[in-house]
């Protein structure tokens, strides 16, 4: 079961349809779009191989610096292609229409790219950051050999999983043990007439690399394809944040609801929203007078309503390597089968937050 979802994911791929831009069309008839078909666990730089011989002969003259766009947002390179389609596609677009720019690189929202090199160094240095959330240290990853630095990227790049797996053990990252399969090995061992089996303790503690991208709405839909649009990288929250997995009690486990309450508190706050405490929101309490503007009466009433936005958000979409799991589902299964070769779990999010009129 472990092998066969990892073999999934790193087979995963999202069919592409890659425009030039009509800026830097020289030729008559324009060239037609390209079509491939990329990894999910991929980087788009890395597809200028294929890109550039295909326009090459409709650019005009200049240095390249390939970036490229989806509905006018320019996309983060360092990002793996598939969280990219997760997060600015709602609704899966197949195949995803990218627009491929090989000039006027936009420096005010991108940092640059120099080719294969800058991904390879991100990835190492993605990879670093979750060795040493992991252990503490990140030691074995600054003390791989060069051969096996070479091997592991270029496993990556090839998407071959038999050879990463066989480079990535040296380095140790353990995260934590899958709880599920653990529960169904020792219920057939308990079958079997092998005793009781006591689940307490199953579960190591651990530090999960969590790499989360939440989407907030105001706007309710029903419908994905409803969703409004991502027109700017400001409407994205970025957190980059570990899970700790603790220790269970018996017969339970941590799920992955459990690791988004803890990735985002303020929207599963257990407390009431009133208490004997708190002030009450009364109408008569909304009409503050221009004495109060600047008083605690004030920042009072706006916790509250901070505390009423966030008590009434709402999750609407979680995706996970293109699918939406069940948020009943043990995170450590979640872990184990759905994290990037970087060790780094990426979790898109989107959450409505109603707007609340202060006025």
């Amino acid at each position: 079961m472990h092998m066969e979802a990892r073999k999934y994911v790193w087979e995963g791929a999202i069919p592409l349809q890659i425009h030039l831009h009509e800026s830097e069309v020289t030729t008559l008839p324009p060239p037609p779009p390209a079509l491939i078909l990329a990894p999910r666990i991929g980087y788009l730089p890395l597809l200028v191989g294929l890109i550039k011989p295909y326009f090459g002969s409709s650019l005009p003259p200049g240095v390249d610096t390939i970036w490229f766009e989806y509905k006018g947002l320019p996309l983060k390179w360092y990002t793996p292609t598939g969280v990219l389609f997760d997060l600015l596609c709602p609704e899966p677009e197949r195949p995803w229409n990218l627009t491929v720019h090989f000039r006027g690189y936009p420096v005010h929202v991108l940092i640059p790219c120099e080719g294969e090199d800058s991904v390879k160094w991100s990835f190492i240095n993605s990879l670093k950051e979750a060795a040493y959330i992991i252990n503490g240290n990140c030691k074995n990853v600054m003390n791989m050999s060069q051969s096996d630095q070479v091997e592991l990227w270029r496993s990556v790049m090839n998407g071959n999983l038999e050879a990463y797996l066989r480079v990535s053990s040296k380095l140790k990252l353990v995260t934590v043990e899958d709880d599920y399969t653990v529960k169904l090995n020792s219920s057939s061992k308990s079958q079997q007439g092998t005793g009781e089996t006591d689940f307490a303790g199953q579960v190591k503690t651990g530090r999960i690399p969590v790499r989360l991208y939440v989407w907030s709405v105001s706007e309710d839909f029903d419908d994905l394809e409803d969703a409004p649009d991502i027109d700017c990288w400001d409407k994205i929250s970025f957190i980059n944040r570990p899970v700790e997995v603790r220790t269970e009690e018996a017969g339970k486990c941590f799920t992955l609801h459990d690791a988004i309450k803890t990735l985002l508190p303020e929207y599963f706050t257990d407390k009431p929203l009133f208490n004997d405490e708190s002030p009450k929101l009364e109408d008569e309490e909304m009409n503050l007078s221009s004495e109060d503007a600047g008083s605690n009466k004030n920042t009072e009433v706006e916790e509250i309503l901070y505390e009423h936005v966030t008590r009434n958000a709402e999750i609407k979409l979680v995706r996970i390597q293109g699918i939406e799991p069940k948020l009943e589902i043990p995170f450590s299964w979640v872990v184990n089968n759905l994290m990037n070769p970087d060790y780094f779990l990426y979790m898109c999010i989107c959450v409505r937050v109603p707007e609340v009129n202060t006025v």
